[in-house]
């Protein structure tokens, strides 16, 4: 009978201990997660396919490479080149034909070279069907440079456009030096086009995917 009253005081004690510790607020939980894909001071080279498919007359078909130096895991700088042509789609095709005979007055992308900086402020992971972890992060671009042109009339002019390109994209973590990255970019290019003699401006709005492969990291052998 003793114990067992001794037992119940202490575990009143116990009990009202506990509730005078009160409440935690947020501000005072802080989280430490370890990053399982640093990007810190490692080198990013990446090879992406895209498409630009929102012209009213061409669709254009890409290739992009590009370098990255990270300076933290939430900003890099880099370099991006890219080459593609811009093909015809049904629109045009039906206007050239020998129906209306109207070549529409469109400017095909042949090339580009950009830099600029990407801030990623979002690293995440998901659960894919129980099986496995996947890394990722969220980035936004900003890009500047030139882009190369050509009317699709015949013997059209060449434009070399100055070009603003933001972008929102996020890699996909593979492995300690590989990610999926998938990108919507949109260039916004100034063109003086000689066929009018006026300005113009131009968007080229599409989406890359590719592969980016990572050097390797200084803290590890």
């Amino acid at each position: 009978m003793l114990t067992t009253l001794m037992a119940a005081a202490l575990s009143t004690a116990s009990a009202q201990e506990t509730l005078e510790l009160g409440s935690l607020s947020n501000d005072d939980i802080n989280v430490v997660q370890k990053t399982l894909y640093p990007k810190e001071g490692r080198t990013e080279i990446g090879v992406h396919l895209g498409v630009m498919p929102f012209d009213a007359f061409l669709v254009t078909p890409n290739l992009q490479l590009s370098v990255d130096l990270h300076q933290s895991d939430r900003f890099s700088i880099g370099a991006q080149i890219g080459g593609g042509y811009g093909l015809q789609n049904g629109t045009s095709r039906t206007l050239g034909s020998p129906t209306y005979g109207v070549i529409p007055f469109a400017y095909r992308y042949l090339g580009s070279a950009l830099v600029g900086f990407q801030a990623a402020p979002i690293y995440a992971k998901m659960n894919l069907n129980g099986a496995r972890v996947v890394h990722f992060d969220v980035y936004f671009a900003g890009r500047g440079g030139v882009s190369l042109e050509r009317s699709i009339v015949p013997d059209g002019s060449y434009a070399v456009a100055p070009t603003l390109s933001p972008g929102l994209g996020t890699r996909f973590f593979i492995g300690e030096n590989t990610a999926l990255r998938v990108e919507l970019r949109d260039d916004v290019l100034l063109e003086r086009r000689a066929l009018t003699d006026s300005w113009a401006i131009k968007q080229n709005a599409g989406v890359t995917v590719g592969l980016s492969f990572f050097s390797k990291r200084e803290d590890r052998p």
